[in-house]
């Protein structure tokens, strides 16, 4: 096992990978900006780096920063978290040539699932069924582009190849908004990803959004921990996630489960993944990979009883994985809430001092934050500053827990997102379950 690694992130991620390092006798360093001396897991790591000023650029993107905070403290490896670094191979490659261990899949691998359309031939080739598109890059010629829009039929949608979040995609309707689509695309693609290529699908009108959580160690092992729905979206931003999917059966579950282990072992699969899928009329269509550690990873953890972060560490360390897929047995449902320091209406960030804090519990309730009373939440960063998760041996029982959780839950001096949970878990439509990635949107009058 490593005997110290650098913790390559910030907020609730950072404190939950130096929790499972703390259980596993790994020495922690914590990196941080200017703005983030008072992060909790700063506070009780071994050791701790400034990076940088408080600008993401200039800090936590920063990888001379980041693997010089390495040498300095003498560690092996690196974990990125999720976000910032965690999915650029260029800092995986520089990790590894730097003599560190990156906590991760190899670089080759995230190149490969980065880029969309490579990503696309990829999983065609390994048996996952994807959305009928344009099986490559889009060229200048418009005709062509008419006559595939034509034989995909509409809607259809533009896609950056690199892109991701959220960014780089375009609805067309018509025939007429096809062209001025695709160049506006590959304008926003060129501007936020530098990477001008799009390609073209078919837009599933009213599909879920659900992932499949995998693993696969460097002994030729691969396997799968179920499902999650995350279909309650905000601007293609995860608000509320749950495990398992509503309306799947075990069977549905272990068949796709199966071949995106499958796939794992064909393209040389290195650590935890997520394949995700949008999910319609009982068909799956394959979409991307995140070749990382999900935001959403703890109602997984909970249904399955499976550390995943600490198994993500084993598995670089060179581990095997410590179970088969035939332990891996679903144990009723978990819910996973986002608490964001923004206005519930308005979504507007909501930054500052945080004058009170008192976290909810009672049985089946988790709680992964990083906040405390008097932490100054900063400007600089995603707004996100918790999770709120519960489990029960049903969605039902869930949902209660939930519910009471969110009536539990002390913040103040700032604004949060919590009321809007709770409306949603008081809507028929979530409670009946399976709802679209469009519920939301519609729910708030936003489509």
């Amino acid at each position: 096992m490593f005997e110290k690694i650098v913790i390559a992130n910030r907020g609730e991620i950072a404190l939950r990978i130096l929790r499972a390092c703390r259980e596993l006798g790994i020495k922690t360093v914590a990196v941080h900006s200017t703005a983030d001396r008072e992060l909790k897991h700063v506070r009780l790591a071994d050791e701790s780096v400034c990076i940088g000023p408080p600008p993401s650029t200039d800090s936590y993107l920063n990888i001379p920063a980041l693997i010089s905070a390495a040498e300095v403290t003498d560690a092996v490896a690196i974990h990125p978290g999720y976000g910032f670094l965690s999915e650029n191979a260029d800092f995986a490659e520089r990790v590894e040539q730097s003599g560190f261990t990156f906590i991760g899949p190899r670089a080759e691998t995230i190149r490969l699932m980065g880029d969309k359309i490579s990503a696309i031939k990829t999983m065609k080739a390994a048996g996952v069924p994807c959305v009928p598109g344009s099986d490559g890059p889009l060229g200048e010629v418009v005709e062509k582009n008419i006559a595939l829009a034509r034989e995909i039929g509409y809607p259809v949608i533009i896609k950056a190849a690199g892109g991701g979040g959220g960014r780089g995609m375009r609805v067309v309707h018509s025939e007429a908004a096809l062209s001025s689509a695709i160049s506006l695309t590959r304008t926003e693609a060129h501007n936020a990803f530098n990477n001008a290529t799009v390609y073209m699908e078919k837009f599933l009108e009213n599909p879920r959004h659900v992932e499949f959580q995998v693993m696969a160690d460097s002994h030729g092992n691969a396997i799968h921990l179920g499902e999650r729905d995350c279909s309650v979206q905000r601007r293609h931003q995860k608000i509320i996630e749950e495990a398992p999917a509503p309306g799947i059966s075990d069977e549905v579950r272990s068949k796709m489960g199966k071949r995106c282990a499958d796939a794992c072992r064909q393209i040389g699969y290195l650590g935890v993944g997520t394949f995700e899928f949008l999910y319609e009329n009982g068909e799956f269509y394959f979409i991307e990979m995140n070749t990382r550690l999900q935001v959403e990873h703890p109602v997984t953890e909970l249904v399955t009883g499976i550390d995943i972060v600490r198994e993500q560490l084993n598995i670089a360390a060179g581990e095997p994985l410590s179970f088969s897929q035939d332990d891996v047995v679903i144990n009723g449902h978990a819910m996973e809430c986002r608490i964001n320091a923004e206005d519930p209406k308005t979504f507007v960030p909501s930054p500052g001092a945080i004058s009170q804090y008192h976290p909810p519990g009672g049985p089946g309730v988790r709680v992964d934050s990083h906040i405390y009373n008097g932490y100054v939440v900063p400007p600089h960063y995603d707004s996100m500053i918790g999770k709120l998760i519960t489990h029960g041996e049903s969605r039902v029982t869930a949902m209660a827990r939930m519910r009471t959780a969110l009536s539990e839950f002390v913040i103040e001096g700032i604004k949060t997102n919590t009321a809007l949970h709770q409306d949603i878990l008081l809507d028929s439509a979530f409670k009946n379950g399976g709802v679209s990635i469009h519920y939301l949107e519609k729910k708030l009058g936003l489509k």
